[in-house]
Formats: C-alpha cells, sequence, structure tokens
C-alpha cells in the first residue's frame, strides 16, 4: 500500500487536511497526518522524522506558514532538512499567508462548515479576491465569523467541505496540484 506521509507545523493543518485529502487521494493510498508545535517544532524535528521513518513507498509532504517569512527561503531551509536527511524527494509547500488564506479563497466552505449565512457575499471583495495577500489572516477570519472561527474546530469543519478546485488562494492550487502529482507519478 501506498502511504502520504504529510507533516504540519500545527494541528488545525492537521485536522484540515485529515478531512480534506481522503476526498482527493484513492482509498489505496494511506493517508498519515503528523502536526509539529509550531515552525520551530517542525523545522527541529523533521530531521528525527525522516530518517527515522522506514516504511517502504512513502510519500512525504511538508506543509507550513509563511507568516512574515520570504517562502523561497523558508523552502530553500527546508529542502536543506530534507537533503541532509537523504529524502531530496520531500514535496514542500507554503501556505501564503497561513492556512486560514486557503479558506478565504472559499469562503462558501467557511460558510458551510461553520453553519454562518452570508460570507460568500464577501467573495467578491476586494480584499477577499487574492487570499494569499491576506496580511492576518486568522484574525481576519475570526473577525467575518465574529468570532466563531476557532482554529482546530473550525479547520476540521472547513476541511470537509473546501472546494479542491478552488482556483483563489495559489499556495492551495498549488499544494493539491503537488499531492496530484504524487498520485499519477509516484514520485514528489
Amino acid at each position: 500500500m501506498r502511504r502520504l506521509v504529510v507533516f504540519t507545523e500545527e494541528m488545525s493543518a492537521k485536522v484540515m487536511l485529515e478531512s480534506l485529502l481522503p476526498r482527493l487521494l484513492p482509498q489505496v493510498i494511506h493517508i498519515q497526518c503528523v502536526a509539529f508545535e509550531g515552525k520551530q517544532d517542525l523545522e527541529k524535528q523533521l530531521s528525527i522524522k525522516l530518517k527515522g521513518w522506514r516504511t517502504p513507498d512513502t510519500h512525504f509532504v511538508i506543509l507550513r506558514d509563511q507568516d512574515s517569512g520570504d517562502c523561497h527561503d523558508i523552502k530553500r531551509n527546508l529542502k536543506s532538512i530534507c537533503d541532509a536527511s537523504n529524502k531530496p524527494d520531500v514535496l514542500i509547500r507554503i501556505a501564503c499567508r497561513e492556512l486560514e488564506s486557503w479558506y478565504f479563497g472559499d469562503l462558501a466552505a467557511v460558510e458551510t462548515g461553520l453553519e454562518i449565512d452570508g460570507l460568500t457575499t464577501l467573495q467578491t471583495k476586494a480584499q477577499y479576491r487574492d487570499p494569499d495577500n491576506i496580511v492576518n489572516p486568522a484574525t481576519e477570519l475570526k473577525k467575518i465569523t465574529e468570532n466563531r472561527y476557532q482554529k482546530i474546530s473550525g479547520s476540521r469543519v472547513i476541511g470537509k467541505h473546501l472546494s479542491l478546485e478552488n482556483a483563489r488562494s495559489r499556495s492551495f492550487r498549488n499544494f493539491i496540484n503537488g499531492i496530484r502529482r504524487i498520485i499519477v507519478s509516484g514520485n514528489n
């Protein structure tokens, strides 16, 4: 059986992916999401996890928020950790700016998941058209949902409804396309 292991910097990404990835991947692929306790923990423990992984036919993905960093520097740093761990084929994806940017790319999923009416009408507002450019999407999401969005519980229910064809968030689209490439080719 093929296995996809996704390393995330936080629990909210893990629970979102646990509800999103089964809709994307065939059932013959075993999905395992591993959450770390922040980006520093991810970077500190990543080499240990990669070197210690012995299950054959495993494909690895790393998902990390950009936050205020330079995404090229972040990706280069993670790539060097993977290379040093003898796992050069790890798929590395950066959520620009934060995971919640992906939710702004599909406000219908947020509306359905959190059972809040009227959020989809905000999708066309200029400030939300390019979700990857929202400066602090987690704070903004709490604001538009009147604090009903909570990172872990919100991510769990929103992930069930996120459209796999969400074209608004470039970083989400890159993540989905990377996973699809693994499915088709078996390579990262």
